[in-house]
């Protein structure tokens, strides 16, 4: 999946020890260019902070995959990124603000046929 838009926001970068070595995970968020801009908050972890620095107020289109996890009964969710291109100023006007890859529904009305549902 891809999202572009403004970095607004980078946080403090946290660190830990755990079974496989030391660990690094750096938070960002990013504030998307549409009518109605939404922010996203997305993470990168160990080598990919140093392969892709950023800072407030760069425009980037992010690469990333979103993973859930359960802990104590609780679900998380984690926007992870892979990839990050850094966009000129001037490719901002021409740019998509905000492309998240989906697949469409194709469906019909008649698939749901037999439900109690009024369409």
């Amino acid at each position: 999946m891809e999202i572009s838009g403004k970095i607004i926001a980078v946080l403090p970068m946290a660190s830990g020890q755990g079974k496989n070595g030391m660990w690094r995970s750096q938070d960002y968020v990013l504030e998307t260019t549409d009518q109605y801009p939404k922010k996203v908050c997305f993470n990168l972890f160990n080598d990919k902070i140093d392969q892709f620095p950023m800072a407030i107020d760069d425009v980037v289109n992010v690469s990333f995959d979103v993973e859930s996890r359960e802990y104590n009964g609780r679900w998380y969710t984690t926007i992870r990124a892979w990839k990050v291109d850094k966009n000129g100023a001037a490719q901002v006007a021409a740019a998509p603000a905000a492309a998240v890859s989906a697949t469409p529904f194709t469906g019909s009305p008649a698939a749901s046929e037999g439900s109690d549902l009024p369409f």
